[in-house]
């Protein structure tokens, strides 16, 4: 079975009732959250409502929320060759 994945990219603020009431429909209450929902005609109609305001994508599994917050966690930019508690432990044993 496969899933959207619907990701709120731009504000709702001063669109119409009825965009607004799309959303919280699909489950999207703040700007870059991320909702999944089986694929069905009926979804994909209330996609098409608020196509500017969305993000779609379709994926074979839902994610878990852990594992979203981790697919957007940035890279540290640095890498720990060694931590310091593996250098005392190389430097009192020689």
């Amino acid at each position: 079975m496969s899933f959207f994945r619907i990701t709120l990219l731009r504000s709702a603020i001063g669109l119409p009732r009825r965009s607004t009431d799309v959303l919280k429909a699909l489950g999207l209450k703040k700007r870059m959250g991320t909702v999944f929902h089986a694929v069905s005609p009926s979804v994909a109609g209330q996609i098409m409502k608020v196509k500017e305001l969305v993000s779609v994508e379709e994926v074979d599994r839902r994610l878990t929320k852990q594992e979203v917050h981790l697919e957007r966690k940035p890279d540290p930019g640095y890498y720990l060759e060694k931590s310091c508690v593996a250098e005392r432990t190389e430097l009192r044993g020689q």
